[in-house]
């Protein structure tokens, strides 16, 4: 269970770390560069905590599918960016992708 507890912050640190990328503006500021820094440094430690218990292709389609969900949820709030159908659709069949994994493979640390 901790496994899954670490992924989701593994999750919200690297969703930290590319919201702050934005803002970072090419690394030209320096708070949202320290975030972008300690975000995906974080992210990438607790990844590694996950591995020892999750296998690899499993940990990282959902930290990757997860994170680009909430990535673009992030840009709709803070940048406001708007996705079109086509990128909303891409995004339904992330989570969706997410969920098969999650419901019904073999390889999955359920």
């Amino acid at each position: 269970m901790m496994a899954f507890v670490y992924l989701a912050l593994a999750i919200v640190a690297e969703v930290v770390g590319t919201t702050a990328l934005k803002a970072s503006e090419g690394f030209t500021r320096l708070w949202p560069s320290v975030t972008v820094v300690v975000g995906y440094g974080l992210a990438f430690y607790l990844l590694a905590l996950v591995l020892r218990t999750i296998p690899v292709g499993i940990a990282y389609a959902i930290w990757a599918g997860l994170g680009i969900v909430l990535v673009t949820v992030a840009g709709v709030l803070l940048y406001g960016e708007k996705p079109d159908l086509p990128a909303l659709l891409g995004i339904a069949m992330i989570i969706g992708g997410v969920a098969v994994i999650q419901l019904y493979s073999s390889v999955s640390a359920h």
